[in-house]
């Protein structure tokens, strides 16, 4: 009695020991696999990725050149100092006869000295080279943030993507079940004799083929997912990401001209484009400005001794102050002068060029993107109202074939036609997805998703 009692105690207590163990793993589980959104996804990539990072330390560099020591405004100080010596052997010969020599002799030398330079005008030069490490600090701005939109970009382009093929892993998988039921129907009718066995084969490789494509699809889905977290710079790339979103939501109301506008005030590569104009301009001052004459100013002050080892005079010391303008022009350079200004003529060209070529393209993949917005719009209601049909037409031949009203071959042309209209429809709202996505980020509204 007393051993039953211990054993159904020693069962108990290993009852509720599984119990807690199944309660935290469950919680364990529950945490690690938290539904994130879309922007908690964007939020890790801008912080994480690696080519950002990159990105973001050259605008730093670009931050850091624009002061006012490096455009030239400021004063140069330099201070030296030295001390040294010599040692000399020196033999005299004198024009009444004899010799002199002196061996060994020290003498010691010392000097300090602290020196100012500083350019007073040099033809708009200094001011001009500020005002231009002033726009590549913008521009490293700019190259940051276009860096950041293509990033947001891909990482809700494969956001998306990933719930496609999530969408399709789980068609796939209905697809299976459909195919185990037809092999289950027609096993039954094998054993009661009312199907050859020519059908029932025929059922299994249908299930076989279909099983084949879910676990290819599977591969699909996992890489996707992989794609995901390296775009976030994930340490684990393969972790299970689970998207709070189930289906593909689309905005339906973008507007071509509120679009346009966007594009001409807010589109980074234009502005780039118009920075770079701007760049090319100062460069041409920079260079006129050598026509200009300079002034430039210096001044310092110095300390020096001298020691003697023999002589009359024992040391010396001396001290000073020194100060001067230098006023000067370039009168004749070989033409460079002249060459350079007409080459940096023809960049400005190339710069306004360049920013019409840019503004033309962008106009051009505006225009086209937004008609395949549209028009798939439209595929997207039609291909909804292909699906509904499918979905019914596949109940009326599942049950005409359970009647034996229908060939196996009939049913599988219906199965197959509702899974084509499901990745038809998953298709095209992905498709259209990505030209939100892509009007979004021309327009320099990408950052509406975070």
């Amino acid at each position: 009695m007393n051993r039953f009692c211990r054993k159904k105690s020693i069962k108990s207590m290993k009852s509720k020991f599984i119990l807690m163990a199944t309660l935290i793993l469950a919680t364990f589980i529950s945490e690690a696999q938290t539904k994130l959104e879309l922007s908690d996804y964007i939020t890790r990539g801008l912080e994480q990725n690696y080519s950002l990072q990159v990105v973001r330390n050259r605008e730093d560099i670009a931050a850091n050149n624009y002061t006012r020591g490096n455009a030239g405004f400021l004063p140069n100080i330099t201070m030296t100092n030295r001390f040294g010596g010599t040692v000399n052997s020196t033999t005299q010969n004198l024009r009444e006869g004899g010799q002199v020599n002196s061996d060994g002799i020290h003498n010691t030398s010392g000097s300090a000295g602290v020196n100012l330079g500083m350019t007073i005008f040099d033809g708009f030069n200094v001011q001009t080279t500020y005002q231009k490490l002033n726009e590549l600090k913008q521009m490293g701005g700019l190259n940051t943030q276009m860096s950041v939109e293509n990033l947001i970009a891909q990482i809700v382009s494969e956001y998306y993507y990933y719930i496609q093929q999530i969408t399709l892993y789980k068609n796939l998988e209905y697809a299976v079940s459909l195919s185990r039921e037809r092999v289950r129907i027609d096993e039954q009718r094998y054993l009661l004799g009312a199907s050859s066995k020519l059908q029932l084969l025929q059922s299994l490789v249908y299930l076989n083929a279909d099983s084949s494509r879910y676990g290819r699809q599977r591969e699909v889905l996992r890489a996707s997912q992989i794609r995901l977290n390296e775009l976030m710079a994930s340490p684990d790339l393969g972790e299970d990401i689970i998207p709070s979103d189930t289906l593909i939501v689309i905005d339906e109301n973008l507007s071509y001209d509120d679009l346009l506008e966007s594009v001409i005030s807010l589109n980074t590569s234009l502005q780039i484009a118009a920075k770079n104009q701007v760049i090319s301009e100062l460069d041409y001052k920079i260079i006129a400005s050598r026509s200009y004459p300079y002034l430039n100013l210096s001044s310092g002050y110095s300390y020096s001794y001298n020691g003697y080892e023999v002589g009359t005079t024992r040391n010396q010391n001396t001290r000073g102050m020194n100060y001067g303008l230098t006023l000067g022009v370039d009168i004749f350079d070989g033409l460079n002068r002249k060459r350079e200004k007409s080459n940096a003529l023809i960049d400005i060209e190339n710069r306004m060029v360049e920013y019409q070529q840019v503004e033309q393209s962008v106009r051009a993949d505006l225009l086209a993107l937004y008609y395949a917005y549209q028009n798939n719009l439209n595929l997207i209601r039609l291909e909804e109202q292909n699906l509904s049909v499918a979905r019914e037409n596949l109940e009326i031949a599942l049950e005409r074939y359970k009647l034996g009203d229908l060939s196996g071959l009939d049913l599988r042309e219906v199965q197959k036609s509702l899974l084509d209209a499901e990745e038809r429809l998953i298709l095209v709202r992905y498709q259209t997805k990505v030209a939100e996505i892509s009007l979004m980020q021309i327009a320099g509204k990408i950052m509406d998703y975070v």
